[in-house]
């Protein structure tokens, strides 16, 4: 199959590594299950070999990206395609709810190949957002896909394992190696998918549960008690005993449901 070509200079530090086989594409979007009549986000359109697939089989694609320099590959790429409209911006620095408010659709989707510096905080950013997505689709780094899919007492737990297992059901689609990309990284890549949880667990103060599991790893290789010193101890011995740990377990040992009920009792 005929390899994309890019006319632009890629530039390192905003971590620009273009595909370059539009069969890659094809299972990225085969994976999203886009249904009629919807909007889809795409941040880092990059030479828009993704962002015409989406066009495709989408009603509208709003597209991020960062690099203006982009503008003339971009737009010439998506030359014909009406239903594609690109914000020239940092998505972090978006206001996604108010942007989505020009468009009419039925079903919402986040697809993207997002440069790997920032993936933690975009998927953050979705979670902050409230926004309901009907699915999110990401080409992410390898290792962060492993840590994103990881289990309680696997070295890659952490948490951002237990605040996106909270949320979402996740999905390690297919790998993706790093020959197929211009210029190649050093690094493997994996298309991970997350579905917003249908029976997620009450929490009842979101801001204090995703604090609590950030302080429960702030020092990796401590223990609750000390990782957690600042809280009543008593109320947190009180839940671990109810699962069969005691203080001296370390976070990488705990599942989401330990978390919530932490956070549950804690919060004032």
């Amino acid at each position: 199959m005929k390899m994309e070509k890019y006319n632009v200079k890629f530039k390192k530090k905003l971590g620009q590594n273009f595909l370059k086989d539009k069969r890659v594409v094809k299972r990225i979007v085969d994976c999203t299950n886009i249904s009629a009549n919807s909007l889809v986000i795409e941040v880092g359109p990059g030479g828009a070999i993704l962002t015409r697939e989406l066009a495709l089989i989408s009603k509208n694609v709003l597209a991020y990206e960062i690099d203006n320099d982009l503008e003339e590959e971009l737009y010439k790429k998506l030359d014909g395609f009406t239903n594609v409209d690109i914000i020239f911006q940092d998505f972090l620095s978006a206001d996604i709810s108010s942007d989505i408010k020009n468009y009419k659709y039925d079903n919402l989707y986040f697809v993207s190949n997002v440069p790997y510096y920032i993936t933690t905080p975009i998927i953050l950013k979705l979670i902050d957002s409230g926004i309901h997505f009907d699915n999110i689709v990401m080409m992410v780094q390898k290792e962060v896909g492993d840590r994103f899919c990881s289990l309680p007492g696997s070295r890659e737990y952490g948490s951002i394992s237990v605040l996106l297992n909270y949320y979402y059901d996740i999905k390690k689609e297919f790998f993706v190696s790093k020959k197929e990309f211009i210029p190649e990284p050093k690094v493997d890549s994996v298309v991970v998918s997350f579905k917003e949880k249908e029976n997620k667990l009450k929490v009842k103060n979101q801001d204090f549960f995703e604090t609590i599991v950030r302080d429960s790893f702030q020092f990796k290789r401590k223990n609750i008690k000390n990782n957690l010193k600042k809280y009543d101890l008593n109320i947190v011995e009180k839940v671990l005993n109810k699962y069969g740990y005691d203080l001296n377990i370390r976070a990488e040992s705990l599942d989401v449901c330990v978390f919530v009920e932490l956070s549950n009792l804690l919060w004032k």
